[in-house]
């Protein structure tokens, strides 16, 4: 089977942080040796003189193509029109790699045409199946949904996309509901959980860990230690985290990540006489945040909508209990007290899901129970089996 997948969120030499979950999955669909997989990963950038500056410029610098893993990965450019262009990226990039994917078929037919998010990626892969005369799969993670069903020039293409797709794939039970009260046809949608690295995300005893990133990411060693992973933008909830924290006395939160919002949340902690209990560690790599997890007493993640987060499914497998909202696939992940608490966006809430935590913490090796049943194999072998039956 020949598949060209279209991913506009995956690593590249310019940005090799950008859509890791994404990559995780394609290449344990790939090291299965039943799938000829072509990534297709199309490149964003504004007219000039503005492709030169800024985050741009390494943009312009990354190379048609780069290899992750036994894959090759193609990094075609399209249109970018910033602020507003967002509802006509699809057309653009249908038409930057048209060529490329013409090219291809001719030397060797692809099956199937994937998009690996339902926007822009859908409908750029709807107009390229139809070029191409292949059906085409899609799926939906969260915000390609929930944010762009907002905007109606892009619900028209997203319903568009939906009714000429072979199959739609959603990350949660949740959100293929989400996609059927907006008309998607229910029959052709299968939920498809998230995966996880066993190897990387373990749990190390709490004390141990916590000793370790006390010493790496220069933490407090002593006190329940909270970690809020993810960009500091305001749907995540940070604030929220650390308005909890006001009523958490001798509580540490660790904020990983970066973004827009860094200086507002610093300001807020010091306005709340929090910012020797607030600790702003940046960009945790990869490599550092499975021991950052394990160290947690808690995952916080107050966020304003998701599908199925994977750092939910990491968390837990280190050990971590989560604290977070009833959006998306939430419920399908917190099944039980060991597990974590769901709390309202509220401060308050918050707080005393936390507390009730503290109070009666879970085993760590009950928490990574319940992630067990995600991995990177089972999610690419249903993968597999849905890209076959989108075939016929």
């Amino acid at each position: 089977m020949r598949v060209l997948s279209l991913s506009t969120l995956f690593p590249s030499p310019a940005q090799p942080g950008f859509g890791k979950f994404v990559a995780s999955q394609m290449t344990a669909v790939a090291v299965r040796g039943d799938v000829d997989l072509v990534m297709v990963n199309p490149v964003g950038l504004p007219p000039w003189p503005l492709a030169a500056l800024g985050r741009y410029k390494a943009l312009a610098q990354c190379p048609a193509t780069s290899t992750l893993g036994t894959l090759v990965v193609h990094h075609p450019r399209f249109t970018l029109l910033p602020l507003v262009g967002g509802d006509s990226n699809p057309g653009r990039i249908a038409r930057a790699v048209l060529p490329l994917a013409r090219r291809m078929h001719a030397e060797r037919p692809f099956d199937l045409i994937d998009a690996q998010f339902f926007f822009p990626d859908g409908p750029a892969a709807l107009l390229l199946g139809q070029a191409l005369g292949l059906p085409v799969t899609v799926k939906a993670r969260g915000s390609d949904i929930h944010y762009w069903a907002t905007r109606p020039r892009a619900l028209a293409q997203l319903r568009a996309t939906a009714a000429g797709a072979a199959g739609l794939l959603a990350v949660s039970a949740a959100l293929k509901r989400d996609m059927i009260a907006l008309g998607f046809p229910g029959e052709r949608t299968m939920v498809h959980y998230t995966g996880l690295d066993h190897t990387r995300f373990r749990v190390t005893p709490r004390a141990e860990a916590r000793a370790k990133v006390a010493a790496q990411l220069n933490l407090p060693g002593d006190g329940p230690l909270l970690v809020c992973p993810g960009a500091l933008i305001a749907i995540k909830g940070q604030a929220l985290a650390i308005r909890a924290l006001a009523e958490l006395p001798g509580t540490q939160l660790a904020l990983a990540g970066k973004g827009s919002d860094e200086a507002a949340l610093r300001a807020l902690a010091a306005e709340l006489g929090l910012a020797d209990r607030v600790h702003f560690l940046g960009q945790v790599g990869h490599e550092s945040l499975p021991m950052l997890m394990s160290a947690a007493d808690a995952v916080v993640l107050p966020s304003e909508r998701e599908g199925l987060a994977n750092v939910w499914i990491e968390a837990m497998a280190c050990g971590a209990p989560l604290v977070i909202p009833e959006v998306g696939g939430a419920a399908e992940v917190v099944t039980g007290a060991s597990a974590g608490r769901l709390a309202a966006r509220d401060p308050a809430a918050i707080a005393a899901a936390i507390r009730e935590l503290l109070a009666t913490p879970p085993a760590q090796a009950e928490v990574a129970a319940h992630a067990a049943p995600f991995s990177w194999e089972a999610n690419a072998a249903r993968l597999v089996e849905f890209w076959r039956g989108a075939i016929g």
